[in-house]
């Protein structure tokens, strides 16, 4: 069940990372049993690696806590849609949930080509249909105006 306080979490995350220029604003909590397991945002321009979107940073650092590649059990709060890259990660780790604030529409509008590569590689509509649900758009959208209003690296 969507707990909102987790999503909060989730876009404190992003703006920290926002804010220390590490990359887009798009931050992650996975949440396991009530607790938050572990945070993360974008970090791309920081670690110089395309692939460290934030739902990749916290699955990273959950399974290290964990010591474990197998997330079963865990839902993940996310401030944007997953790409097909994390959307990917997401499943190879079972993670049982996500709830998403902004859509690949929202993030297309702020820079991001997450629809570009959706058309190439994705069906959503293959996923089970409770696996992705949004929650707390509003919220995000506020992050992603603040994130668009900044001096920022486009990627």
């Amino acid at each position: 069940m969507y707990q909102p306080e987790f999503m909060k979490k989730a876009i404190e995350e992003a703006k920290t990372g926002i804010e220390n220029k590490d990359g887009g604003p798009f931050g992650a909590a996975i949440v396991k049993n009530g607790e938050i397991i572990a945070t993360g945002h974008n970090c791309v321009l920081k670690n110089h690696d395309s692939t460290c979107h934030g739902e990749i940073d916290a699955i990273r650092k959950a399974e290290q806590k964990l010591q474990t590649h197998d997330l079963s059990g865990c839902e993940l709060y996310t401030t944007g849609e997953p790409c097909p890259m994390c959307l990917a990660a997401i499943l190879w780790a079972n993670i049982k949930k996500v709830y998403y604030g902004c859509t690949l529409e929202d993030n297309e509008k702020i820079g991001f080509r997450d629809l570009k590569f959706e058309k190439l590689m994705g069906d959503r509509n293959n996923l089970p249909k409770d696996f992705l649900e949004q929650h707390d758009r509003d919220l995000c959208l506020e992050l992603f105006d603040t994130y668009n209003h900044m001096d920022k690296t486009i990627y």
